[in-house]
Formats: structure tokens, C-alpha cells, sequence
């Protein structure tokens, strides 16, 4: 008698068949689009809108701040209607009296989709420099940890640690407080820098750089900046899941 030719399959894909396609709640949290606005001293207007990127329709985590004059500290909107929440509160900059801030700001279970733009409108100085980065990190359902700090001025300046249980997006933010035009930044630990605004105009603005890493383990983590010139600055470590 002629046995039947037995089929082989992979692993992988008997996986598939036992347990089902893998859906978007199974993923890991990941960088998904962003951008960066820059509004130089007395060249600004009102609204500060940044360019639209394309985000994904449901699924994100979105992140901005606001850095600029104190009295600008107006909450985001966007295109899509979202909530942003204050990330904590807002934090004044050293060496100018309480006349600037930044403050950060979160949306979890985010809408989104084509020509996605975040704005903030600027009552206090319509005109005043104000930097706006929006990030959005897909996959990603809650903000698992943040980390802040205000370093003194040094070559080298490291943020607090953050903490996680399993795959996580990590953004890092520098915020710098010399009176400075032009600087270069430098993220180290496995960062990546994605966006900054540290070449200003004449008329000044607030500087500041992004940085993502993504990790695949638990574990606890932070992040070097080096920095020329030498300045402070105001950090963020934040861990999205």
C-alpha cells in the first residue's frame, strides 16, 4: 500500500493557523509620525500650527509641548478633535525670571489619520518665539512612565531613569536654556534624533531636540544629551507601552 506524501510546515506557520492572525492590539508600541514647529522672536503668529503628517486612524499615543513665553500656555488642539492632557505640570526656565515655560502634553487613544496638524494659540505674545514638536508613537496605549529634570549646564547632561515591564517606545526631549543661536546636540544610550530646532533665527527662539529608542525588554533606562556650547536644560524621558 502507498502511503499519503506528508506536508511539512513551518513553525511559524502552524503558529499562525493555531492561534490566529496577529492584530494591532498584539504589537509593540512604535515611533510612528512627527514633526517639529519653530517660531522665531517677533516672527511668530497665531495660531502656532505645524505641518500636517499623516497618522494612523485609532491606536496612537500622541505627544507635544508647548516651550515658550509663559503667557502662550494655551492647551493643543488638532484636526482630529483629541483631548490633550497636561503631562505634569509646567516647567519654568532658569535665568529669566518666570517668563518662560514648557510643559508637555499627552493624548492616549488618539484619532487621527491624513494631514494630521497640532496648533496652539498664543494669547499673551502672538508674536513670541515658541517651539511645538508633535510625536506620535503607534501601537501604544498608555504612558508607562516619565521622567523629569533640570540640568545644570555641562558638556554631558543625563535625564532621570525610567522603568518598564516589556516593549516600549522611549522619547526623549531636551529643552535648552543658554542664550545660544547656534548649537549642536547629540543624543547618546541608543537614542536617535529625529527632530530639532537648535540652528535659530537672528531673532532667537526656543531650542530643542527629540530623541526616540525603542526597547524589547523590561528594564530601566535613561538618556545622555551632549551638548556645544555648554548650557542647562530642561529634560523628559517619557516610556509609552
Amino acid at each position: 500500500m502507498r502511503l499519503p506524501h506528508r506536508v511539512a510546515f513551518p513553525a511559524t506557520l502552524l503558529l499562525v493557523l493555531s492561534s490566529g492572525a496577529v492584530t494591532a492590539a498584539d504589537m509593540p508600541p512604535t515611533l510612528g509620525a512627527h514633526v517639529f514647529l519653530g517660531q522665531g522672536e517677533g516672527l511668530g503668529v497665531t495660531p502656532a500650527t505645524t505641518a500636517p503628517v499623516d497618522t494612523q486612524v485609532s491606536g496612537s499615543v500622541f505627544i507635544a509641548f508647548n516651550a515658550g513665553y509663559a503667557s502662550n500656555d494655551a492647551t493643543p488642539r488638532d484636526t482630529y478633535g483629541n483631548r490633550w492632557k497636561p503631562l505634569g505640570r509646567a516647567q519654568t526656565y532658569a535665568n529669566y525670571g518666570d517668563r518662560f515655560t514648557v510643559q508637555g502634553y499627552v493624548v492616549t487613544d488618539g484619532k487621527g489619520g491624513a494631514s494630521h496638524s497640532v496648533s496652539i494659540d498664543k494669547r499673551g505674545e502672538p508674536r513670541g518665539e515658541l517651539s511645538l514638536p508633535f510625536v506620535e508613537v503607534r501601537h501604544g496605549t498608555r504612558v508607562a512612565a516619565v521622567a523629569r529634570s533640570y540640568a545644570d549646564g555641562a558638556l554631558q547632561v543625563a535625564s532621570d531613569t525610567v522603568t518598564v515591564n516589556g516593549p516600549a517606545t522611549l522619547l526623549a526631549f531636551w529643552w535648552g536654556d543658554g542664550g545660544v543661536k547656534r548649537m549642536t546636540v547629540s543624543p547618546g544610550d541608543g537614542f536617535q534624533l529625529i527632530d530639532a530646532f537648535v540652528t535659530l533665527p537672528d531673532e532667537s527662539g526656543v531650542q530643542g531636540a527629540v530623541a526616540w529608542r525603542q526597547v524589547e525588554t523590561a528594564g530601566t533606562y535613561r538618556v545622555h544629551w551632549t551638548v556645544a556650547p555648554v548650557q542647562g536644560a530642561a529634560l523628559w524621558l517619557i516610556a509609552i507601552q
